[in-house]
């Protein structure tokens, strides 16, 4: 709710914690380049207009009263908070270091190896990367830029989509023999469970879509890290559905197959987030061109992956 009550008049306000921090309303004139006369005057407006006083005014010194004790921890905070605003549209704080956080699994399976081309284009720019699950608020925070995956929507932050996910059942090819059938091979292949919020309910539709209710797919490892179901896939110990986005390279290899023609478009995907101004950051404007040139490499295995496997069949979540 909105108060009706009108604040003082801003320079009067300006006038006194200049006053009030130098306990001198000369030096307070020298800092606003004013006379020591208008300052006095402004800040005799303010005990007007509040109807206290705020100076004890001897020959020659001021100091404080306990009211203009008070209001100045009060004027001193808010001024702190509009000069920071203000410095964070207009200015980037620590020009040559860029703070990155992402998605841990992005940041290992993807960032991480190719961070080097990006440091190789910037060379003045140094890089501090900070895997993280939660999204940081930037406040108090010297972070400038996030990689996350979900549906765009963070308040009071702006996101930049990277690329579209989609899910896609992968497992070790030593787990599939050719010559016999895929689905009743299934049933005695342990299913590794990826806890993430957009891949822990397939199983169910997975299930319905391949009309394997005879089929008990029963899932005794549940992994909430991908890199540590990348590595669980790696060692033959089951089969899960992944984000092509983390695996693609391993498909494109052979060291993992898709013994299924299906996939689903994933609930989330994978975002640039950060608070408007910071994506006017000449270091963050480097570092935008270059990711998004870099990912248009996963979409374009995907759409070859698609091309190269037409009988590829969506199931609808």
């Amino acid at each position: 709710m909105s108060s009706n009550r009108v604040l003082p008049p801003l320079k009067s306000l300006q006038a006194f914690r200049y006053a009030a921090q130098t306990l001198s309303f000369k030096k307070a004139a020298e800092s606003l380049f004013v006379t020591q006369a208008a300052v006095s005057q402004q800040i005799k407006t303010l005990e007007q207009s509040l109807g206290v006083e705020l100076f004890e005014r001897h020959t020659r010194q001021v100091v404080l009263t306990s009211e203009g004790q008070y209001l100045f921890e009060y004027v001193e905070k808010a001024f702190a908070l509009l000069e920071d605003g203000v410095k964070g549209v207009t200015e980037d704080p620590n020009p040559n270091t860029l703070v990155i956080s992402s998605v841990p699994s992005f940041s290992s399976r993807w960032l991480v190896s190719r961070l080097g081309r990006f440091q190789a284009l910037e060379p003045d720019i140094n890089l501090r990367l900070s895997p993280s699950i939660g999204l940081s608020t930037f406040i108090d925070s010297d972070l400038d830029v996030c990689i996350r995956l979900g549906r765009g929507h963070y308040t009071g932050l702006q996101s930049q989509l990277l690329f579209k996910e989609y899910l896609v059942l992968v497992c070790h090819p030593s787990l599939i023999k050719v010559n016999e059938s895929v689905k009743e091979q299934l049933m005695n292949i342990p299913i590794i469970t990826d806890t993430g919020p957009d891949v822990q309910h397939v199983w169910p539709v997975l299930q319905r879509f391949l009309d394997l209710y005879d089929m008990p797919m029963k899932s005794h490892l549940h992994v909430a890290d991908s890199t540590s179901l990348v590595e669980a896939l790696l060692s033959q110990q089951g089969l899960a559905m992944m984000r092509y986005g983390l695996v693609y390279e391993l498909i494109e290899k052979g060291q993992l197959i898709c013994p299924l023609p299906i996939y689903m478009k994933s609930q989330y995907d994978f975002y640039l987030v950060a608070p408007s101004p910071h994506f006017k950051y000449q270091k963050v404007k480097a570092f935008k061109q270059w990711i998004e040139r870099e990912v248009k490499e996963v979409d374009s295995s995907w759409q070859a992956y698609l091309k190269n496997n037409p009988d590829m069949e969506e199931v609808i979540v």
